[in-house]
């Protein structure tokens, strides 16, 4: 039979909600407990589990009295950003489990702490990176390393959010000491995306970026700050133009308009560009290989060109459509969440590592870096050879020992 697993969450509501995935009874796995500082987060998450699952977990206000007390065999990291080094750190050294929300840590020195303390404490890591379990990119991967556009050669990404002022504008994203810069909270998915389907890592990074529009917008008032200040933002399609909205975070520090260049350690070229006003949403890769091009569409769908043809083709010579998902992110919540309980369990199909989420926050970080240095071009450190070749999806395992 299989081991019943009790996993706890610390931060309740929002993102938190990912946890949610993992709660099931019928195959042994419960969500026993969870921590939050705020009350009405803890009222919230009591209230979805009687209503949704007919249980009740312990709350706590602490996250460290939860983990003292309630012999987890698990944890989801779900906190804000500015926390997940802390929190991760301390659940490691207890030698709980951890998935962690991307991004690993808000500074490389931070995710490299995590990772260490993870390999110190043999203790099993997981971060959510979970674009690499959504259908269009692992059907670009696939096609990639199915030959269909040659080697590949460059990757670009222009990321297009109509929601920036929602949700990063108006609330603790918006200042420097809580996020450091949203090529992490925003742009760590992209980066991680075009590190896995170019085969490697980001050596250097060159940035540009500024702020824009959302310095220039009326504020809250200060006195209604809250320390760590709570999400505040509320999405609406309504709130636009920017200009016509008001309410956003006293502090704005992080740019609104962001794009880096990266040289992987394969010789791969890749740019990525984020706009926090575009009046849409939407990921849209392009990868050009020697042999071909392929492009998304959305997450919907992948154009293919691998003939040529002197004029502009919308339509590739292949186009390749996706299911309809189940499921949060694209479908990709509840496959990432299963791949932490399969951990947990010795069964080990994890797609994501935190040696390339250390990467993706290492390029981010390079390119803010960057940027407040006059635009310089920033090289990025290797892990040791001992984190390097760490497998933490296995981490109690003989083999790493």
């Amino acid at each position: 039979m299989k081991k019943e697993l009790r996993l706890g969450v610390i931060g309740c509501t929002s993102r938190g909600t990912l946890a949610d995935n993992a709660h099931k009874p019928e195959d042994g796995v419960r969500i026993v407990a969870g921590a939050d500082i705020y009350p009405d987060a803890r009222e919230l998450f009591l209230k979805r589990y009687e209503e949704k699952f007919q249980c009740k977990p312990n709350v706590y206000e602490d996250y460290r009295e939860m983990i003292e007390k309630e012999n987890l065999d698990g944890v989801f990291v779900t906190a804000p950003d500015f926390l997940h080094e802390e929190m991760g750190v301390f659940a490691l050294e207890h030698k709980v489990p951890v998935y962690m929300e991307k991004p690993l840590a808000i500074t490389l020195a931070g995710a490299d702490r995590v990772l260490e303390a993870a390999y110190r404490n043999r203790t099993k890591l997981v971060v959510g990176h979970n674009m690499r379990y959504m259908d269009f990119t692992r059907k670009m991967k696939q096609l990639i390393d199915a030959g269909e556009i040659g080697e590949v050669k460059t990757i670009w990404c222009r990321h297009f959010i109509c929601y920036g002022g929602d949700a990063y504008f108006k609330d603790w994203h918006a200042a420097e000491r809580y996020a450091n810069t949203l090529l992490l909270q925003k742009g760590a998915h992209d980066i991680d995306v075009i590190h896995w389907l170019a085969n490697g890592f980001s050596s250097r990074v060159h940035g540009m970026g500024n702020l824009t529009v959302y310095d220039k917008l009326p504020r809250r008032d200060v006195s209604q700050k809250r320390i760590p200040y709570t999400k505040v933002a509320a999405w609406s399609d309504a709130n636009w133009p920017p200009e016509k909205t008001g309410g956003y975070y006293p502090e704005i520090e992080v740019n609104d308009l962001n794009m880096i260049q990266m040289t992987l350690d394969n010789g791969v070229l890749a740019c990525y560009l984020q706009c926090h006003y575009a009046p849409d949403s939407c990921r849209n890769y392009t990868v050009i290989g020697t042999k071909g091009r392929l492009e998304n569409h959305g997450g919907s769908e992948i154009q293919l060109w691998n003939n040529r043809e002197c004029k502009y083709r919308i339509l590739g010579d292949n186009t390749y459509r996706m299911p309809t998902t189940v499921g949060g992110h694209g479908g990709a919540d509840p496959r990432i969440v299963q791949s932490f309980v399969d951990a947990l369990r010795g069964e080990y199909d994890v797609w994501s590592t935190p040696q390339a989420a250390c990467y993706s926050v290492a390029a981010g970080c390079a390119g803010a870096d960057s940027m407040r240095q006059g635009n310089c071009p920033i090289d990025i450190p290797r892990l040791p050879d001992y984190l390097e070749n760490f497998d933490f999806a296995r981490a109690t395992e003989k083999e790493n020992i």
